[in-house]
């Protein structure tokens, strides 16, 4: 005796065709966000987005329906790997002849006075002699005329006007703080290895009379990046310490503008990342700016003596999305 299938009414077949419609919508979109998944993991280097480790971020990682707590099951491994021995390579060509030689002559044990020299091998070693610290004295004598008139010479141009530091010394301080990114305190800590005690607070106000120096190089170079008709702008957060704020560090913000023209480069630092900074120095600029879609730059877009151009490495993002 065959089953009889009972007929669905019209509203009932209507609700089955929804509900067929809304699971296929929404496999299509679980489709469409394991595809952005996988290229956001193993797409092109640029493309990839794998977020560090965090405990206030979801994971990807599939829990348990019912709640319960999954098994861990410890399993140890044990396998032989083959390593492959790699050469010490010497640097190719050799060291760079400006570099200068010290010879060391290293002359048989036995007695060569006899025996004629028909060559020589020359083995060359890389070394350092470490930075070390010197005192420069300026003596300059004192004489008298018949006159009974005094002559002395004249002291140099100093860099911090009756200060103690070279110029040598402030370079060193402004590049390991700029360059090697050395808080004041370290840097004391090595000049006391290197025999002088100077507290950090002391370096701190050579650097400011140093950097004061170089303001109108400054001044001049901005003129420059701002004559050029075409910039490039960015900017890039930095940890800062602020005597102002006890503790931690904040983050301010290096603007930073280069011009192709001349292959200069601007850095602006900024304590925030809003449109008033690059607004106040770009106010009197006329010519090409390109940048990325940061809001910021959505200022320029009123004036008519600035062409935003678009940044070309955000706009392959979106040809990129489309060609999904």
């Amino acid at each position: 005796m065959s089953a009889v299938v009972p007929l669905l009414s019209a509203a009932q077949q209507e609700a089955l065709l929804a509900e067929k419609q809304q699971l296929q919508e929404a496999n299509e979109q679980l489709r469409e966000e394991v595809k952005e998944l996988r290229r956001l993991l193993f797409g092109s280097k640029r493309e990839r987005f794998v977020p560090a480790t965090d405990s206030g971020q979801l994971s990807l990682e599939l829990a348990s329906a019912s709640g319960e707590s999954a098994i861990v099951v410890k399993q140890t491994v044990s396998y032989e790997r083959a390593v492959k021995h790699i050469a010490k390579k010497a640097i190719r060509g050799g060291f760079p002849a400006h570099l200068p030689r010290v010879d060391v002559i290293l002359e048989p044990g036995e007695d060569v006075s006899g025996m004629r020299k028909i060559g020589e091998e020359i083995t060359e070693e890389l070394d350092l002699k470490p930075a070390s610290l010197f005192v420069r004295r300026y003596i300059r004598p004192r004489y008298v005329s018949k006159e009974e008139t005094f002559h002395i010479a004249t002291l140099p141009t100093r860099p911090i006007e009756k200060g103690m530091p070279g110029a040598g010394l402030l370079s060193q301080i402004i590049c390991d703080k700029f360059v090697y990114h050395l808080p004041f305190y370290r840097q004391a800590q090595r000049y006391e290895q290197l025999g002088m005690k100077i507290p950090a607070s002391t370096l701190d106000g050579w650097f400011e009379g140093a950097c004061s120096l170089l303001e109108p190089l400054y001044q001049t170079l901005r003129l420059y990046i701002l004559a050029s008709t075409y910039l490039q702008g960015d900017e890039t957060p930095i940890a800062v310490l602020d005597k102002q704020k006890k503790g931690d560090t904040h983050q301010g913000y290096h603007w930073v503008y280069f011009s192709p023209e001349q292959r200069l480069v601007l850095f602006d630092y900024q304590p925030g990342r809003g449109g008033a900074a690059v607004g106040k120095l770009l106010k009197d600029y006329k010519g090409y700016l390109q940048t990325d879609g940061y809001a910021a730059y959505e200022q320029f877009e009123a004036r008519e003596d600035i062409v935003l151009v678009g940044c070309m490495a955000h706009a392959r993002r979106y040809f990129e999305h489309a060609n999904r």
